[in-house]
């Protein structure tokens, strides 16, 4: 639809807005910059989540007036894109032609082990992030190069083109899936101040302990005390890790499916 005379469609992305001068004008306020206001939002959007975060609320964080964060973000919704994309540069991402120790190329599935284990990550440590990955084309410089290290390895895997976008998303949707329900139970677990391991126990010692309880999730309970491991953190790693390696295994199939051969230097 188009707009009137004077009007303008709303800006999809700050990284779609153009280059800035960067240059501080005669009345802005001295001492701050984008980088620091960058910083500050992750901190506050770790320490009180999406819903206490608002421009007046980082500016009393930075020691200044709400218009002088405007001076250098035009809006709420692009600064927290911009700092979407500053905590996926905080992800290790494998170089292409990396070497071991030994030197030996590192295989596509220890890269892929290594990008999934680096999402899974920020998503724990800022469980914000997932609420807003799904909001902004999240397009930034450092969302674009995990983006293009996912593809170099996909690519690696020998998955043929078609099937790129698929295997793409039954990885990362998982680590996504994964790495949500994981951040959101620590982010309750802490806002209730209790241990996760406590809040964990508690719950399956209460199912055990009711009859009822016992009889519709008791299988489950079950099954959660047979996979090991004596604290939560223990338990989700052991789960992440195996069905981490079920996808690698079912991109191995698809490959082989599709007619590509082996990979002819196999990884131990």
């Amino acid at each position: 639809m188009a707009t009137g005379s004077g009007t303008s469609r709303p800006r999809p992305s700050v990284w779609l807005a153009g280059p800035s001068s960067g240059k501080r004008k005669a009345d802005q306020p001295a001492g701050l910059d984008r980088a620091k206001i960058i910083a500050a939002t992750v901190r506050l959007l770790d320490a009180e989540g999406m819903a206490r975060f608002s421009m007046r609320r980082l500016a009393a964080e930075l020691g200044v007036t709400a218009m002088s964060v405007y001076w250098y973000v035009a809006t709420k919704n692009d600064l927290l894109e911009l700092a979407l994309d500053e905590v996926n540069g905080e992800m290790r991402l494998p170089a292409d032609g990396e070497v071991d120790e030994a030197g030996k190329l590192v295989g596509w599935r220890d890269q892929l082990r290594q990008l999934a284990s680096e999402y899974r990550k920020i998503l724990v440590q800022h469980p914000w992030v997932s609420q807003l990955v799904g909001e902004y084309l999240n397009i930034g410089p450092n969302a674009r190069a995990f983006a293009e290290a996912a593809q170099r390895v996909i690519r690696r895997s020998g998955v043929p083109d078609e099937g790129m976008t698929g295997a793409l998303s039954v990885v990362f949707q998982f680590v996504y899936g994964f790495g949500t329900i994981e951040g959101r139970f620590a982010l309750r677990c802490r806002e209730a101040g209790i241990s996760q391991d406590d809040y964990f126990f508690h719950v399956m010692d209460t199912i055990e302990a009711d009859p009822e309880l016992e009889e519709s999730f008791g299988n489950a309970s079950r099954i959660m005390r047979a996979r090991g491991g004596s604290t939560v953190e223990e338990m989700r790693e052991r789960d992440f890790a195996f069905a981490l390696e079920m996808v690698i295994a079912g991109l191995e199939v698809m490959r082989e499916r599709a007619g590509h051969p082996a990979d002819t230097a196999r990884e131990a």
